[in-house]
């Protein structure tokens, strides 16, 4: 049984960011991924492969809380979901992180406020290489200085749409994406500024992901070692169940063990969750660390739509994700609450419009219609519920998740079909065709956070506000599991902040090692 300083499971934007902040303590780190490398191949650009064939996805079923299989868009690689996440790193509001009532309850206050994490939302931004620019976002929270990297330009009639909506009083703006884009000199800029971006692999590694950023870089240092379709099983304690003692890893079919001082828990809100379900022991009946009853509950991922706007004018846009809109983020003069928030997505094809279709479509409409779009992603704010939560039944993860809060975020859709129609003529609002749906399925867990929320009271949450969970000393979950609520914006920044933040406590303690 091998011992390490620090082991960390799971290499995504916790992960790996984590991974890439302790590298240079010259402590003994194993990190463990249960999937691969995602492989470089022309597959990756290949649209009918990645939305409709979900190559990239795991084969792995769920169930629903009726029993019903449940396929996720989940994917389990080096770098975790943020291999094929659109790349928009926004930080959350300044209000999100108090008590906000909203129209279907109250979204809680969090133990530590915006200005705690402000340092590490900056440094996250300087890491993954964030472009954007500051004091357009009319609800932006304060900044110590701008972004490192400049706003990505819109393409023609992206900027037509923009200048519209500023004409109408509108407050677009360039959205915060962590490419590798040199607009000045795109002789020698990694990004190509494509249409494979946004969903997509990227074959040439031009996105900033945790895989490209942290973990390889990470590779370099003697110290670091990765165990790749490695799949931790169980977290196995001391006897007094105080401490995780060892691990227990599925290995070239063999179950082995690895002893640490520190365990790092880091597989995405979900997977976490189930890890300290199935840990459960004579110390941890309910599971581990679940003193508080409370892990695997309050389970998030956002009220989230992708639609397709579909006009006259033709959209000859290749990189289309850089303007979004928060005019409507906190309701608007009719409607006190808050309703969510608006972004563009990635530039579809006829094969993301195509699944949506009446199988007679013919394929030239379908182009037509794909040539047409302006595609939009709107989130909402779902609330924390504890009967919405992970379990584990019989080996397997089972979710049972009932939406919530949607009166608002039915508003903010309905509210931004009105104003293009206004500003941009003949306006018809379709479901993306690669959702099905307008509202995104549950097999839709990109958003994944909130299973083991942390708090000052052991009684009521799961971990302390460095991370560390209240019921075992030395076991740390560094993903998104800690939120107590989600916010409206993509929720990768505040991740791979917080594994900053509690990077710089692992400093600390890794020291007196």
């Amino acid at each position: 049984m091998e011992t390490y300083d620090l082991i960390i499971i799971g290499t995504g934007a916790g992960g790996g960011t984590l991974l890439h902040k302790l590298k240079d303590t010259g402590k003994k780190i194993l990190v463990l991924e249960r999937g691969g490398f995602l492989p470089r191949e022309k597959a990756n650009w290949d649209s009918k492969e990645v939305f409709q064939n979900e190559r990239y996805h795991t084969k792995e079923i769920w169930k629903t809380k009726e029993g019903k299989d449940l396929h996720p868009g989940t994917g389990y690689w080096v770098g975790g979901n943020t291999k094929v996440y659109g790349a928009a790193l926004f930080r959350l509001r300044e209000r999100d992180f108090e008590e906000i009532r909203h129209e279907g309850g109250i979204s809680p206050a969090w133990p530590l406020t915006y200005a705690d994490f402000e340092p590490y939302y900056t440094a996250a931004e300087k890491l993954y290489w964030v472009h954007g620019k500051m004091g357009i976002d009319p609800t932006e929270p304060f900044r110590t200085e701008d972004y490192s990297y400049p706003p990505i330009s819109h393409e023609p009639r992206i900027q037509e749409l923009h200048d519209a909506l500023v004409k109408d009083g509108h407050q677009p703006f360039n959205m915060p994406v962590a490419i590798k884009l040199i607009e000045s000199d795109m002789l020698n800029s990694p990004c190509i500024r494509c249409n494979t971006c946004d969903g997509y692999p990227c074959m040439i590694h031009a996105k900033s992901d945790a895989d490209i950023n942290c973990v390889r870089p990470s590779l370099a240092n003697e110290n670091i070692t990765l165990l790749i379709n490695a799949k931790v099983e169980r977290l196995i304690t001391s006897t007094d169940g105080h401490t995780i003692d060892h691990i227990e890893v599925s290995y070239n079919n063999e179950l082995i063990q690895f002893k640490s001082a520190i365990v790092v828990v880091a597989c995405g809100a979900i997977n976490s969750a189930a890890l300290l379900l199935k840990s459960a022991n004579e110390q941890h009946p309910d599971g581990l660390a679940n003193s508080s009853g409370q892990v695997g509950r309050n389970f998030m991922k956002h009220n989230s739509a992708a639609m397709l706007g579909i006009s006259l004018k033709e959209n000859p846009t290749k990189f289309q994700k850089t303007l979004a809109v928060n005019d409507y983020y906190f309701g608007d003069k009719d409607f006190p609450y808050p309703m969510g928030h608006i972004q563009l997505l990635g530039k579809s094809d006829r094969e993301q419009v195509s699944p949506d279709a009446p199988f007679f479509t013919p394929g030239i409409i379908l182009s037509e219609m794909a040539s047409h779009s302006v595609d939009w992603w709107f989130t909402g704010e779902d609330l924390p519920d504890p009967n919405n939560r992970v379990e584990v039944i019989d080996g397997q993860i089972h979710l049972d998740y009932t939406e919530n809060n949607m009166k608002g975020f039915d508003r903010l859709i309905e509210t931004w079909k009105e104003v293009l129609a206004k500003i941009d003529g003949r306006y018809v609002f379709v479901p993306h065709g690669i959702y099905l749906s307008k509202d995104i399925p549950l097999a839709g867990v990109a958003h994944q956070v909130g299973t083991a929320k942390f708090g000052t009271d052991p009684a009521t949450s799961v971990l302390d506000i460095h991370c560390k969970a209240h019921d075992v000393d030395n076991l740390y979950v560094v993903d998104g599991s800690f939120f107590p609520s989600i916010g409206a914006v993509n929720p990768s920044l505040t991740i791979i902040a917080n594994a900053l933040r509690v990077g710089d406590h692992l400093i600390e303690k890794l020291s007196s090692l």
